[in-house]
């Protein structure tokens, strides 16, 4: 079974457990080490001879455009994250409309390769967006990977499918939710990000391979970010937020070389394609 690999690029700065204590307007005075952290990235799927999907901001591509060809040049798949890590809950479908055209724009003029895929920040389309799905399809998107169907503090659409669906009735669009497995009667997030980084592995290769017994694809996710334990640490984020941005930063690179030996992976377009 192949199952789909990728990679949600934001800087350390960018993501939601900071958003309340780390201002935009002050991202680019920031240490930025989102192409350095891509790069190795690359160079860890090099080594594993494995292609994946770069769902990358806006704001990555507008500024380290060099990078997003580098990812083409690979082989691999780039996707779009938005402009900059908005939720979508929180936009207006005006404003969502205008967020993932701008970001779709910049990212194929820098990539010179189309953009065909979806990732919302912090999985971000919910019970609250009716309208998200429709949207992107209208837009131009062949599939979302933007629905946690699990409840979290930060995220969650508990009620959705587990596996691929067709939200917009007449047309061909597929969401494609991150992995989850089941256990006792619950639902479990087993998608990767910080599950993956703080958790056994064994929970994460369980979860997997659960999903591939019911002949379904695993939709497995981290951030470049992941992997760099020497990124600033921001003081004057809740201690929740520290915990899970800091622990295992440095077994991470490790997981992640096991868990591409142990299954089989590819682009998310794959999957997107026979879903």
């Amino acid at each position: 079974m192949r199952n789909a690999l990728s990679v949600d690029v934001e800087d350390w700065f960018q993501v939601g457990a900071f958003e309340t204590v780390i201002a935009r307007g002050d991202w680019d005075s920031l240490d930025q080490r989102v192409e350095a952290n891509t790069d190795a990235v690359l160079a860890l799927f090099e080594r594993a001879r494995v292609q994946a999907t770069f769902f990358t901001l806006g704001w990555v591509a507008e500024r380290f455009p060099a990078l997003i060809r580098r990812i083409v040049a690979q082989g691999h798949e780039v996707a779009s994250h938005g402009w900059d890590h908005i939720r979508v809950f929180t936009m207006t479908p005006e404003a969502f409309a205008a967020d993932i055209d701008r970001a779709k724009k910049t990212i194929e003029d820098v990539a010179g390769a189309a953009v065909t895929g979806y990732r919302a920040p912090s999985f971000s389309i919910d019970v609250r967006t009716p309208w998200a799905h429709p949207i992107l399809a209208e837009r131009g998107y062949a599939y979302s990977s933007s629905v946690a169907p699990v409840k979290h503090d930060h995220y969650g659409w508990p009620e959705a499918p587990r596996f691929a669906w067709h939200p917009v009735a007449g047309s061909a669009f597929v969401e494609l939710p991150v992995t989850t497995a089941r256990l006792a009667g619950r639902t479990l997030a087993a998608g990767g990000g910080g599950f993956f980084r703080l958790l056994p592995y064994a929970f994460s290769a369980w979860a997997i391979r659960q999903v591939n017994a019911a002949s379904q694809p695993a939709i497995f996710y981290f951030h470049p970010w992941e992997i760099d334990p020497n990124q600033p640490r921001v003081a004057g984020a809740p201690v929740r937020s520290k915990v899970r941005h800091y622990t295992n930063l440095p077994v991470m690179a490790g997981k992640l070389t096991r868990v591409m030996r142990d299954f089989e992976w590819g682009r998310v377009d794959s999957i997107a394609a026979r879903a």
